[in-house]
């Protein structure tokens, strides 16, 4: 580094303070000084000392490494649904390959269908109060909360007392049809093998099962029965979805082993790939709905449902393989016998379906050129009450999902993605969702959806078909990690929903969303365990995709970022990455070090405030005193004058140097500014002390005489963040600056910074993060100068109003009260006046019939 001579060091970073004073500490004492306790804090501390170490399955770069392994389970299962009865019997067989190095004496399966028992571990250990089972907050005597019920959580208790539910295992017998010991233990069930399974290895062994089918409106659970019993049909109808219907085998990882920890129900599943042949018997007038390919349609399918699939292929827009007035037909219908449809599904991690008299069916083909699977069949299966709303939007959205997520991916890697409406509001599952939006019925037997309505359902099957990618694809472990599949994917979805339409009120996936979380007692670090977060929407969804918002719209930028966030989709497709290997690979592909980022973010509760202190605007001090000064006389002139002065002035009180002028002196025409020659001989002597090239460079600095400002800021939050600057001058002009989070690196509390404009660009005022980007929790203090804060009433007014929850659809039909009354009281006298006549009938072309009311306007 080239060192800079003491005379231009005195004059160059000699800066004058003229807006804002800074006071100086004095010097320590010489003796006494007490020694204390530092506080430093590295946010910017490398965060492979928490990841686990690099080996050859998984490498430092977040690769799969050269030893990778994953197991590989293959299904062929037989399933009876006795719609009377609500229960499914079923058998299957398992062939369970062994990939890993070690050598197996048992296998795990999961039986999530045992949540349901009575004694299971979920029902005895949930908290009165929790997941939604008490009523409003009521406060006893003594301050205490009074417990409350509410009428859903009874029902669920009556549901619970009177079926008897989890799975009723028959048999479990191996190649050669003797019985395997097995062991049940809550929601999972241990298998003990005849022989050690050694690595490379397969067994196969068979299970008789069955259970009792839950009502999904009572119980509320991701599967289920809804009963119908206002439909035409005696009896009423039933719409089923059935999901976690089967015992699934138990992930085992290079990094856990077995994965069998229970199913208590907030933490979803991990599972390992497979290919499916299925057998689905159903009563002979249910159309089916399921992951895979319809293997048989010649047998289940009428020859013009057949044709219109094949026309679907091909269309512009969703063509009806089951039209809605054919579903309605069909809801009064009984069967005849039984049915079976039968699916195959290849490397697929879990498998579900859907089974109903009163569904109506579209489809349309969507084509992707060159890719391993270059038709998706886009298909959505809805009952009467999905309506215009489903018909309109459910396809369509599959489709445009499909799109956006192959931007941000892969291309979509199955022939068919399904969104079936039902009881459950949001699931998914390899190539079928399940979504639960509806249409309202309405006294003229019309349907109508309110604007929430619309929201919700573009915005479900947007999150639900975008789960087929993450985790169904890249299969990360949700039981442990909900949100590296929950957050990547509410931040892709809230991306596809924006893409989609920005102009509706879309949900909580952006920074701006999620500030009340973050700065709540409750917030938990996202890396929080499944079953153990609080508030899950929060934690697991929004948090996670605001910080990819961060991450993509601030810190890395979009470029950077949708390759690196490709690279991961690409890396781990088909497999099963860990969070450590999500980290490496968008710190490798990128070039971007995040462990701050992923630190602060993911491992922290610390949430964004920057706050700006101060604006100093600074002057170079040139040491000429011609320009020096009559620059602070200046200064001295534009300060206020002495409040007792002006007061003296206004009343206009006489000064004595004015009354007695012979009492003046030198002092009175020569201030304290008034440049000397001896003033002016010591700059002379300061410039030829200068070199040349430090002469040079004052020169032009004097020359170009430009404004300094340092803007100091405070991290009041805790969580280091880039500074997004908005400048204003006094020109009216803008410049936006973006300073990288590294500002915060030596000190992570306060920082300042030094900015260096032209003369003639005077800085007015600077706010930070002005497009809330960031999801700084306080803007008030990102302004400089301070604004008017707005009336906080007046924010939750126009926080609270708008429109998203009204029926507009059905509100815009009601009459006008006032000519409804007009209308009765003109009828009225019309009826005395051709009584008093005694001739003109009503309606007669001379008589004053009462006019009929008007049509409502037209709904668009």
């Amino acid at each position: 580094m080239m060192a800079v001579s003491g005379a231009l060091r005195a004059a160059v970073l000699a800066l004058t303070v003229i807006a804002i004073g800074v006071s100086q500490p004095g010097p320590a004492a010489s003796q006494g000084i007490r020694q204390t306790t530092g506080t430093f804090e590295d946010k910017f501390r490398q965060l492979d000392e928490v990841l686990p170490d690099a080996n050859v399955y998984r490498t430092a770069g977040g690769e799969p490494g050269p030893q990778y392994w994953q197991q590989k389970v293959d299904y062929r299962i037989r399933a009876t649904l006795d719609e009377p009865a609500r229960r499914l019997n079923a058998t299957q067989t398992i062939t369970y390959t062994n990939n890993s190095p070690d050598t197996l004496r048992f296998l795990w399966l999961q039986l999530d269908q045992n949540i349901f028992r009575r004694d299971s571990m979920a029902e005895t250990t949930v908290d009165f109060g929790g997941l939604g089972n008490r009523g409003p907050t009521n406060v006893a005597p003594g301050g205490a909360e009074a417990p409350k019920l509410s009428f859903a959580e009874l029902r669920r208790q009556h549901a619970m007392a009177d079926n008897d539910y989890g799975y009723d295992i028959l048999t479990v017998t191996g190649p050669r049809g003797a019985a395997l010991p097995h062991t049940i233990v809550g929601t999972l069930m241990r298998i003990d093998l005849a022989t050690p399974l050694r690595p490379g290895q397969s067994t196969t062994f068979d299970m008789e099962f069955a259970f009792n089918i839950v009502e999904e409106d009572a119980v509320s659970a991701r599967s289920g029965y809804e009963h119908f019993p206002d439909d035409a049909r005696e009896g009423g109808n039933d719409l089923f979805l059935l999901a976690q219907w089967f015992p699934r085998l138990v992930a085992y990882s290079d990094y856990e082993g077995w994965h069998n920890k229970e199913f208590l129900g907030r933490g979803e599943f991990t599972l390992e790939f497979g290919d499916y042949d299925v057998s689905l018997v159903v009563p002979d007038d249910h159309i089916v709905s399921s992951t895979g390919v319809l293997a048989n349609p010649n047998d289940v399918l009428t020859a013009a449902q057949r044709r219109r699939l094949e026309e679907a292929k091909t269309a512009d827009r969703p063509v009806y393989i089951v039209t809605p007035e054919e579903a309605l037909a069909n809801e009064s219908s009984n069967p005849t016998g039984t049915r079976t449809w039968r699916f195959t599904a290849k490397n697929v991690r879990d498998f579900a379906w859907a089974s109903s008299r009163k569904f109506a069916w579209d489809a349309r083909g969507y084509a992707q050129p060159g890719a391993a699977q270059p038709l998706v069949m886009a298909m959505s299966f809805w009952p009467k009450e999905g309506g215009d709303l489903w018909a309109k939007y459910s396809t369509a959205a599959v489709i445009h999902t499909m799109e956006v997520y192959g931007r941000f991916s892969f291309d979509y890697p199955y022939p068919t993605a399904q969104s079936v409406n039902g009881p459950v509001g949001g699931m998914e599952y390899p190539m079928i969702t399940f979504n639960g939006p509806r249409t309202k019925l309405q006294e003229d037997g019309s349907r109508t959806y309110t604007m929430a309505e619309k929201v919700f359902l573009v915005g479900v099957v947007i999150h639900e078909i975008g789960h087929i990618y993450f985790p169904m694809v890249v299969n990360s472990d949700e039981r442990t990690w909900t949100w590296m599949d929950e957050g990547l994917n509410s931040f892709l979805d809230s991306v596809a929903s924006y893409e989609w339409d920005p102009d509706m009120p879309w949900g909580s996936g952006l920074p701006r969303d999620i500030i009340g979380y973050m700065t709540s007692s409750t917030q938990q670090p996202i890396m929080t365990h499944s079953d153990s977060v609080t508030s899950l929407g929060p934690n697991a969804y929004s948090k996670p995709s605001a910080a990819l918002h961060v991450l993509r719209d601030v810190v890395m930028e979009r470029e950077l970022f949708d390759f690196a966030f490709r690279e991961y989709a690409r890396r781990w497709k088909f497999k099963r990455p860990t969070p450590a290997d999500f980290f490496r690979t968008m710190e490798e592909a990128s070039g971007v070090d995040l462990d701050w980022f992923w630190r602060g973010w993911f491992y922290t509760t610390e949430h964004v405030d920057v706050s700006l202190d101060a604006v100093y605007r600074m002057r170079l001090d040139t040491r000429d005193p011609d320009i020096d000064n009559a620059r602070r006389r200046q200064e001295e002139a534009d300060k206020p004058l002495p409040i007792g002065v002006r007061l003296d002035r206004e009343e206009a009180r006489p000064v004595w140097v004015e009354e007695f002028p012979d009492v003046r002196d030198f002092y009175d025409e020569n201030d304290v500014y008034t440049v000397t020659n001896k003033e002016r001989n010591a700059y002379a002597e300061f410039l030829e002390g200068l070199e040349d090239w430090e002469r040079d460079a004052l020169e032009r600095a004097v020359a170009e005489d430009k404004n300094y400002y340092v803007l100091q800021f405070s991290n009041l939050g805790g969580l280091v963040s880039p500074l997004l600057l908005e400048m204003t001058f006094a020109d009216a002009s803008t410049e936006a600056v973006k300073i990288p989070a590294e500002i915060w690196r030596r000190n992570p509390h306060q920082v300042r910074k030094l900015f260096v404009f032209d003369r003639d660009k005077e800085l007015t005022g600077v706010v930070i993060d002005p497009e809330w980007a960031t999801g700084d929790a306080n803007t008030e203090n990102n302004h400089y100068p301070r604004r008017i804060i707005p009336s906080r009433v007046e924010t939750f007014k126009q926080e609270r109003s708008g429109f998203p929850q009204r029926d507009i659809m059905a509100d815009i039909r009601t009459p006008l009260k006032a000519d409804e009354e007009a209308a009765g009281e003109a009828a009225q006298d019309a009826a005395g006046e051709n009584a008093a006549a005694g001739d003109a009938p009503a309606g007669d072309q001379d008589g004053a019939a009462a006019p009929a009311p008007a049509e409502p306007p037209a709904t668009q």
